[in-house]
């Protein structure tokens, strides 16, 4: 059975950072594509980053340059190293993991099989 835990939210003031992280178990994440999500209160559930592998990656316009996914495979987690965050950045954080191999729609969330419980980010200006 797969499991995805995420942690690693919390509050802080805008230009600050999180690392969030998620760790997964029944799963093997270097074998698949594993992206990060978000959504706010009345909006959908958006792609904010994804991988493949260490040098090929996914981001969303919004995070570039300040977003950077990563992944240890020895612990089997995931992370999201955000730095210079900004309101606009406020929304549940979910990690999200395939079946598949390649970044093709990585950021929509029907590629995805399975998913986390979530870690509240927010941001205050």
């Amino acid at each position: 059975q797969v499991q995805l835990v995420e942690s690693g939210g919390g509050s802080v003031q805008s230009g600050g950072s999180l690392r969030l992280s998620c760790a997964a178990s029944g799963y093997t994440i270097s074998n698949y594509v594993m992206g990060w999500f978000r959504q706010a209160p009345g909006k959908e559930r958006e792609g904010v980053a994804a991988i493949e592998s260490d040098t090929n990656t996914k981001y969303a316009d919004s995070v570039k340059g300040r977003f950077t996914i990563s992944r240890d495979n020895t612990k089997n987690t995931l992370y999201l190293q955000m730095n210079n965050l900004e309101p606009e950045d406020t929304a549940m954080y979910y990690c999200a993991a395939t079946s598949q191999r390649t970044l093709l729609f990585a950021l929509n969330t029907w590629r995805y099989n399975y998913w986390g419980q979530g870690t509240q980010v927010t941001v205050s200006s």
